[in-house]
């Protein structure tokens, strides 16, 4: 499913983010609806967050995707998994883990917005969602990879 954008403003459409053929692309109006990010953000620096996600995210799975490529499976989507809404879990995991990355990156750069003392004020109180965010994405990639999302090791 596809979130419309939250802004008001009347603005061109972002292009979409152009992937590796295996996943899926990534539409930047999307984005900012699921994560409510407004138009304070530039289409650029979103488009650069988005890019840089994509680049973290697959380089998580590459090794997997190679995997899913050799048993024969062309996209995320053709790869067995479990449908809800219509949709594969994997290509949801898999858009959480891109959205949640790109909004964490958008986050730690929220000071290079407003460096007035109340922007960082607000900007502290953004270090616990970013960690929300990181979290989110990497327990994402664990259950695309079937992996359990904790390790306890005995110290």
């Amino acid at each position: 499913m596809i979130y419309p954008s939250t802004s008001n403003a009347q603005t061109a459409p972002e292009p979409v983010v152009r992937n590796s053929g295996f996943f899926p692309d990534i539409d930047p109006a999307a984005v900012r609806g699921a994560m409510r990010i407004d138009d304070t953000v530039t289409a650029p620096r979103l488009h650069h967050a988005i890019v840089e996600a994509v680049a973290t995210i697959n380089g998580q799975l590459r090794d997997w995707r190679q995997a899913q490529l050799a048993a024969g499976f062309a996209t995320l989507d053709a790869v067995p998994a479990e449908q809800v809404d219509g949709d594969s879990v994997q290509v949801a995991r898999y858009l959480r883990a891109v959205y949640s990355t790109a909004k964490a990156s958008l986050a730690e750069r929220y000071r290079d917005i407003d460096a007035t003392a109340d922007g960082n004020k607000r900007a502290d109180l953004l270090e616990a969602p970013i960690d929300d965010l990181r979290r989110d994405a990497a327990w994402a990639v664990r259950d695309i990879l079937g992996v359990r999302r904790t390790t306890v090791e005995l110290i």
